[in-house]
């Protein structure tokens, strides 16, 4: 009983004690709310050891076996290790593998191979994954856009004037209009739906994903959400 009592206690007086901080920006609420942001931190490197861990079993458990696409999880751990290894050390570039500080007495980053895996693999290969899923987006568009009923139509429409719209095609259609119908040119149109029906299907969303987190955190901190718990049988 008391396995399952404690936490939910727990939970309890913290989500209450969070809760007040940030609507009562006076002392010991203020305090509590900056110490809980620490902790958070702390928590949040545990996971991140947790992760690599659990990352490491995962991987390691399917190079052993041998298991399909082995060759990918081998590849997986090799980058993951040496990006592990060149942070943890900060090995240097060039002049030495020791680092090196400056005279404020921080580290020199422009030479650290952490910043080179980084800038010139890590970010070109996430350059090339986005570029090669836009083709997947344009063939899932095409599949998906097709007018079916109004509602897909005007999806269709609002789609291709988006698209013209942030190329040159769009201003070469309408650039010929005069100024008195510039509300037509496909770029004004374009920027139109972004800062208007757009922003207001945001601000929906954003609305409605706060409602959810409220309504989730009093269920949590009531005791009524328990699935963090985990099973009865724990």
């Amino acid at each position: 009983m008391a396995k399952r009592t404690i936490p939910l206690l727990i939970t309890f007086l913290l989500g209450w004690v969070l809760v007040f901080a940030y609507f009562v920006p006076h002392p010991p609420f203020n305090v509590w709310r900056e110490n809980a942001t620490i902790y958070f931190d702390i928590m949040a490197a545990i996971a991140f050891i947790l992760g690599g861990g659990n990352l490491v079993r995962i991987h390691g458990d399917r190079i052993w076996r041998r298991s399909a696409g082995w060759g990918y999880s081998a590849v997986c751990m090799a980058g993951f290790f040496v990006t592990l290894i060149a942070g943890l050390l900060k090995l240097r570039g060039s002049g030495g593998l020791l680092p090196t500080l400056d005279l404020k007495g921080d580290y020199i980053a422009d030479v650290m191979w952490f910043k080179t895996l980084y800038s010139f693999i890590f970010k070109p290969l996430v350059a090339t994954m986005f570029a090669l899923l836009g083709f997947y987006v344009a063939t899932a568009s095409y599949r998906a856009f097709r007018a079916r009923n109004l509602e897909a139509t005007l999806l269709l429409v609002t789609a291709f004037i988006i698209l013209l719209g942030r190329t040159f095609i769009g201003q070469l259609m309408t650039g010929w209009l005069p100024a008195s119908l510039q509300f037509l040119h496909i770029p004004v149109l374009a920027n139109w739906i972004m800062a208007v029906p757009n922003q207001a299907g945001n601000r929906a969303i954003m609305i409605g994903i706060a409602l959810g987190i409220v309504s989730l955190s009093l269920r949590v901190i009531l005791g009524i959400e328990r699935s963090y718990l985990g099973s009865e049988g724990d």
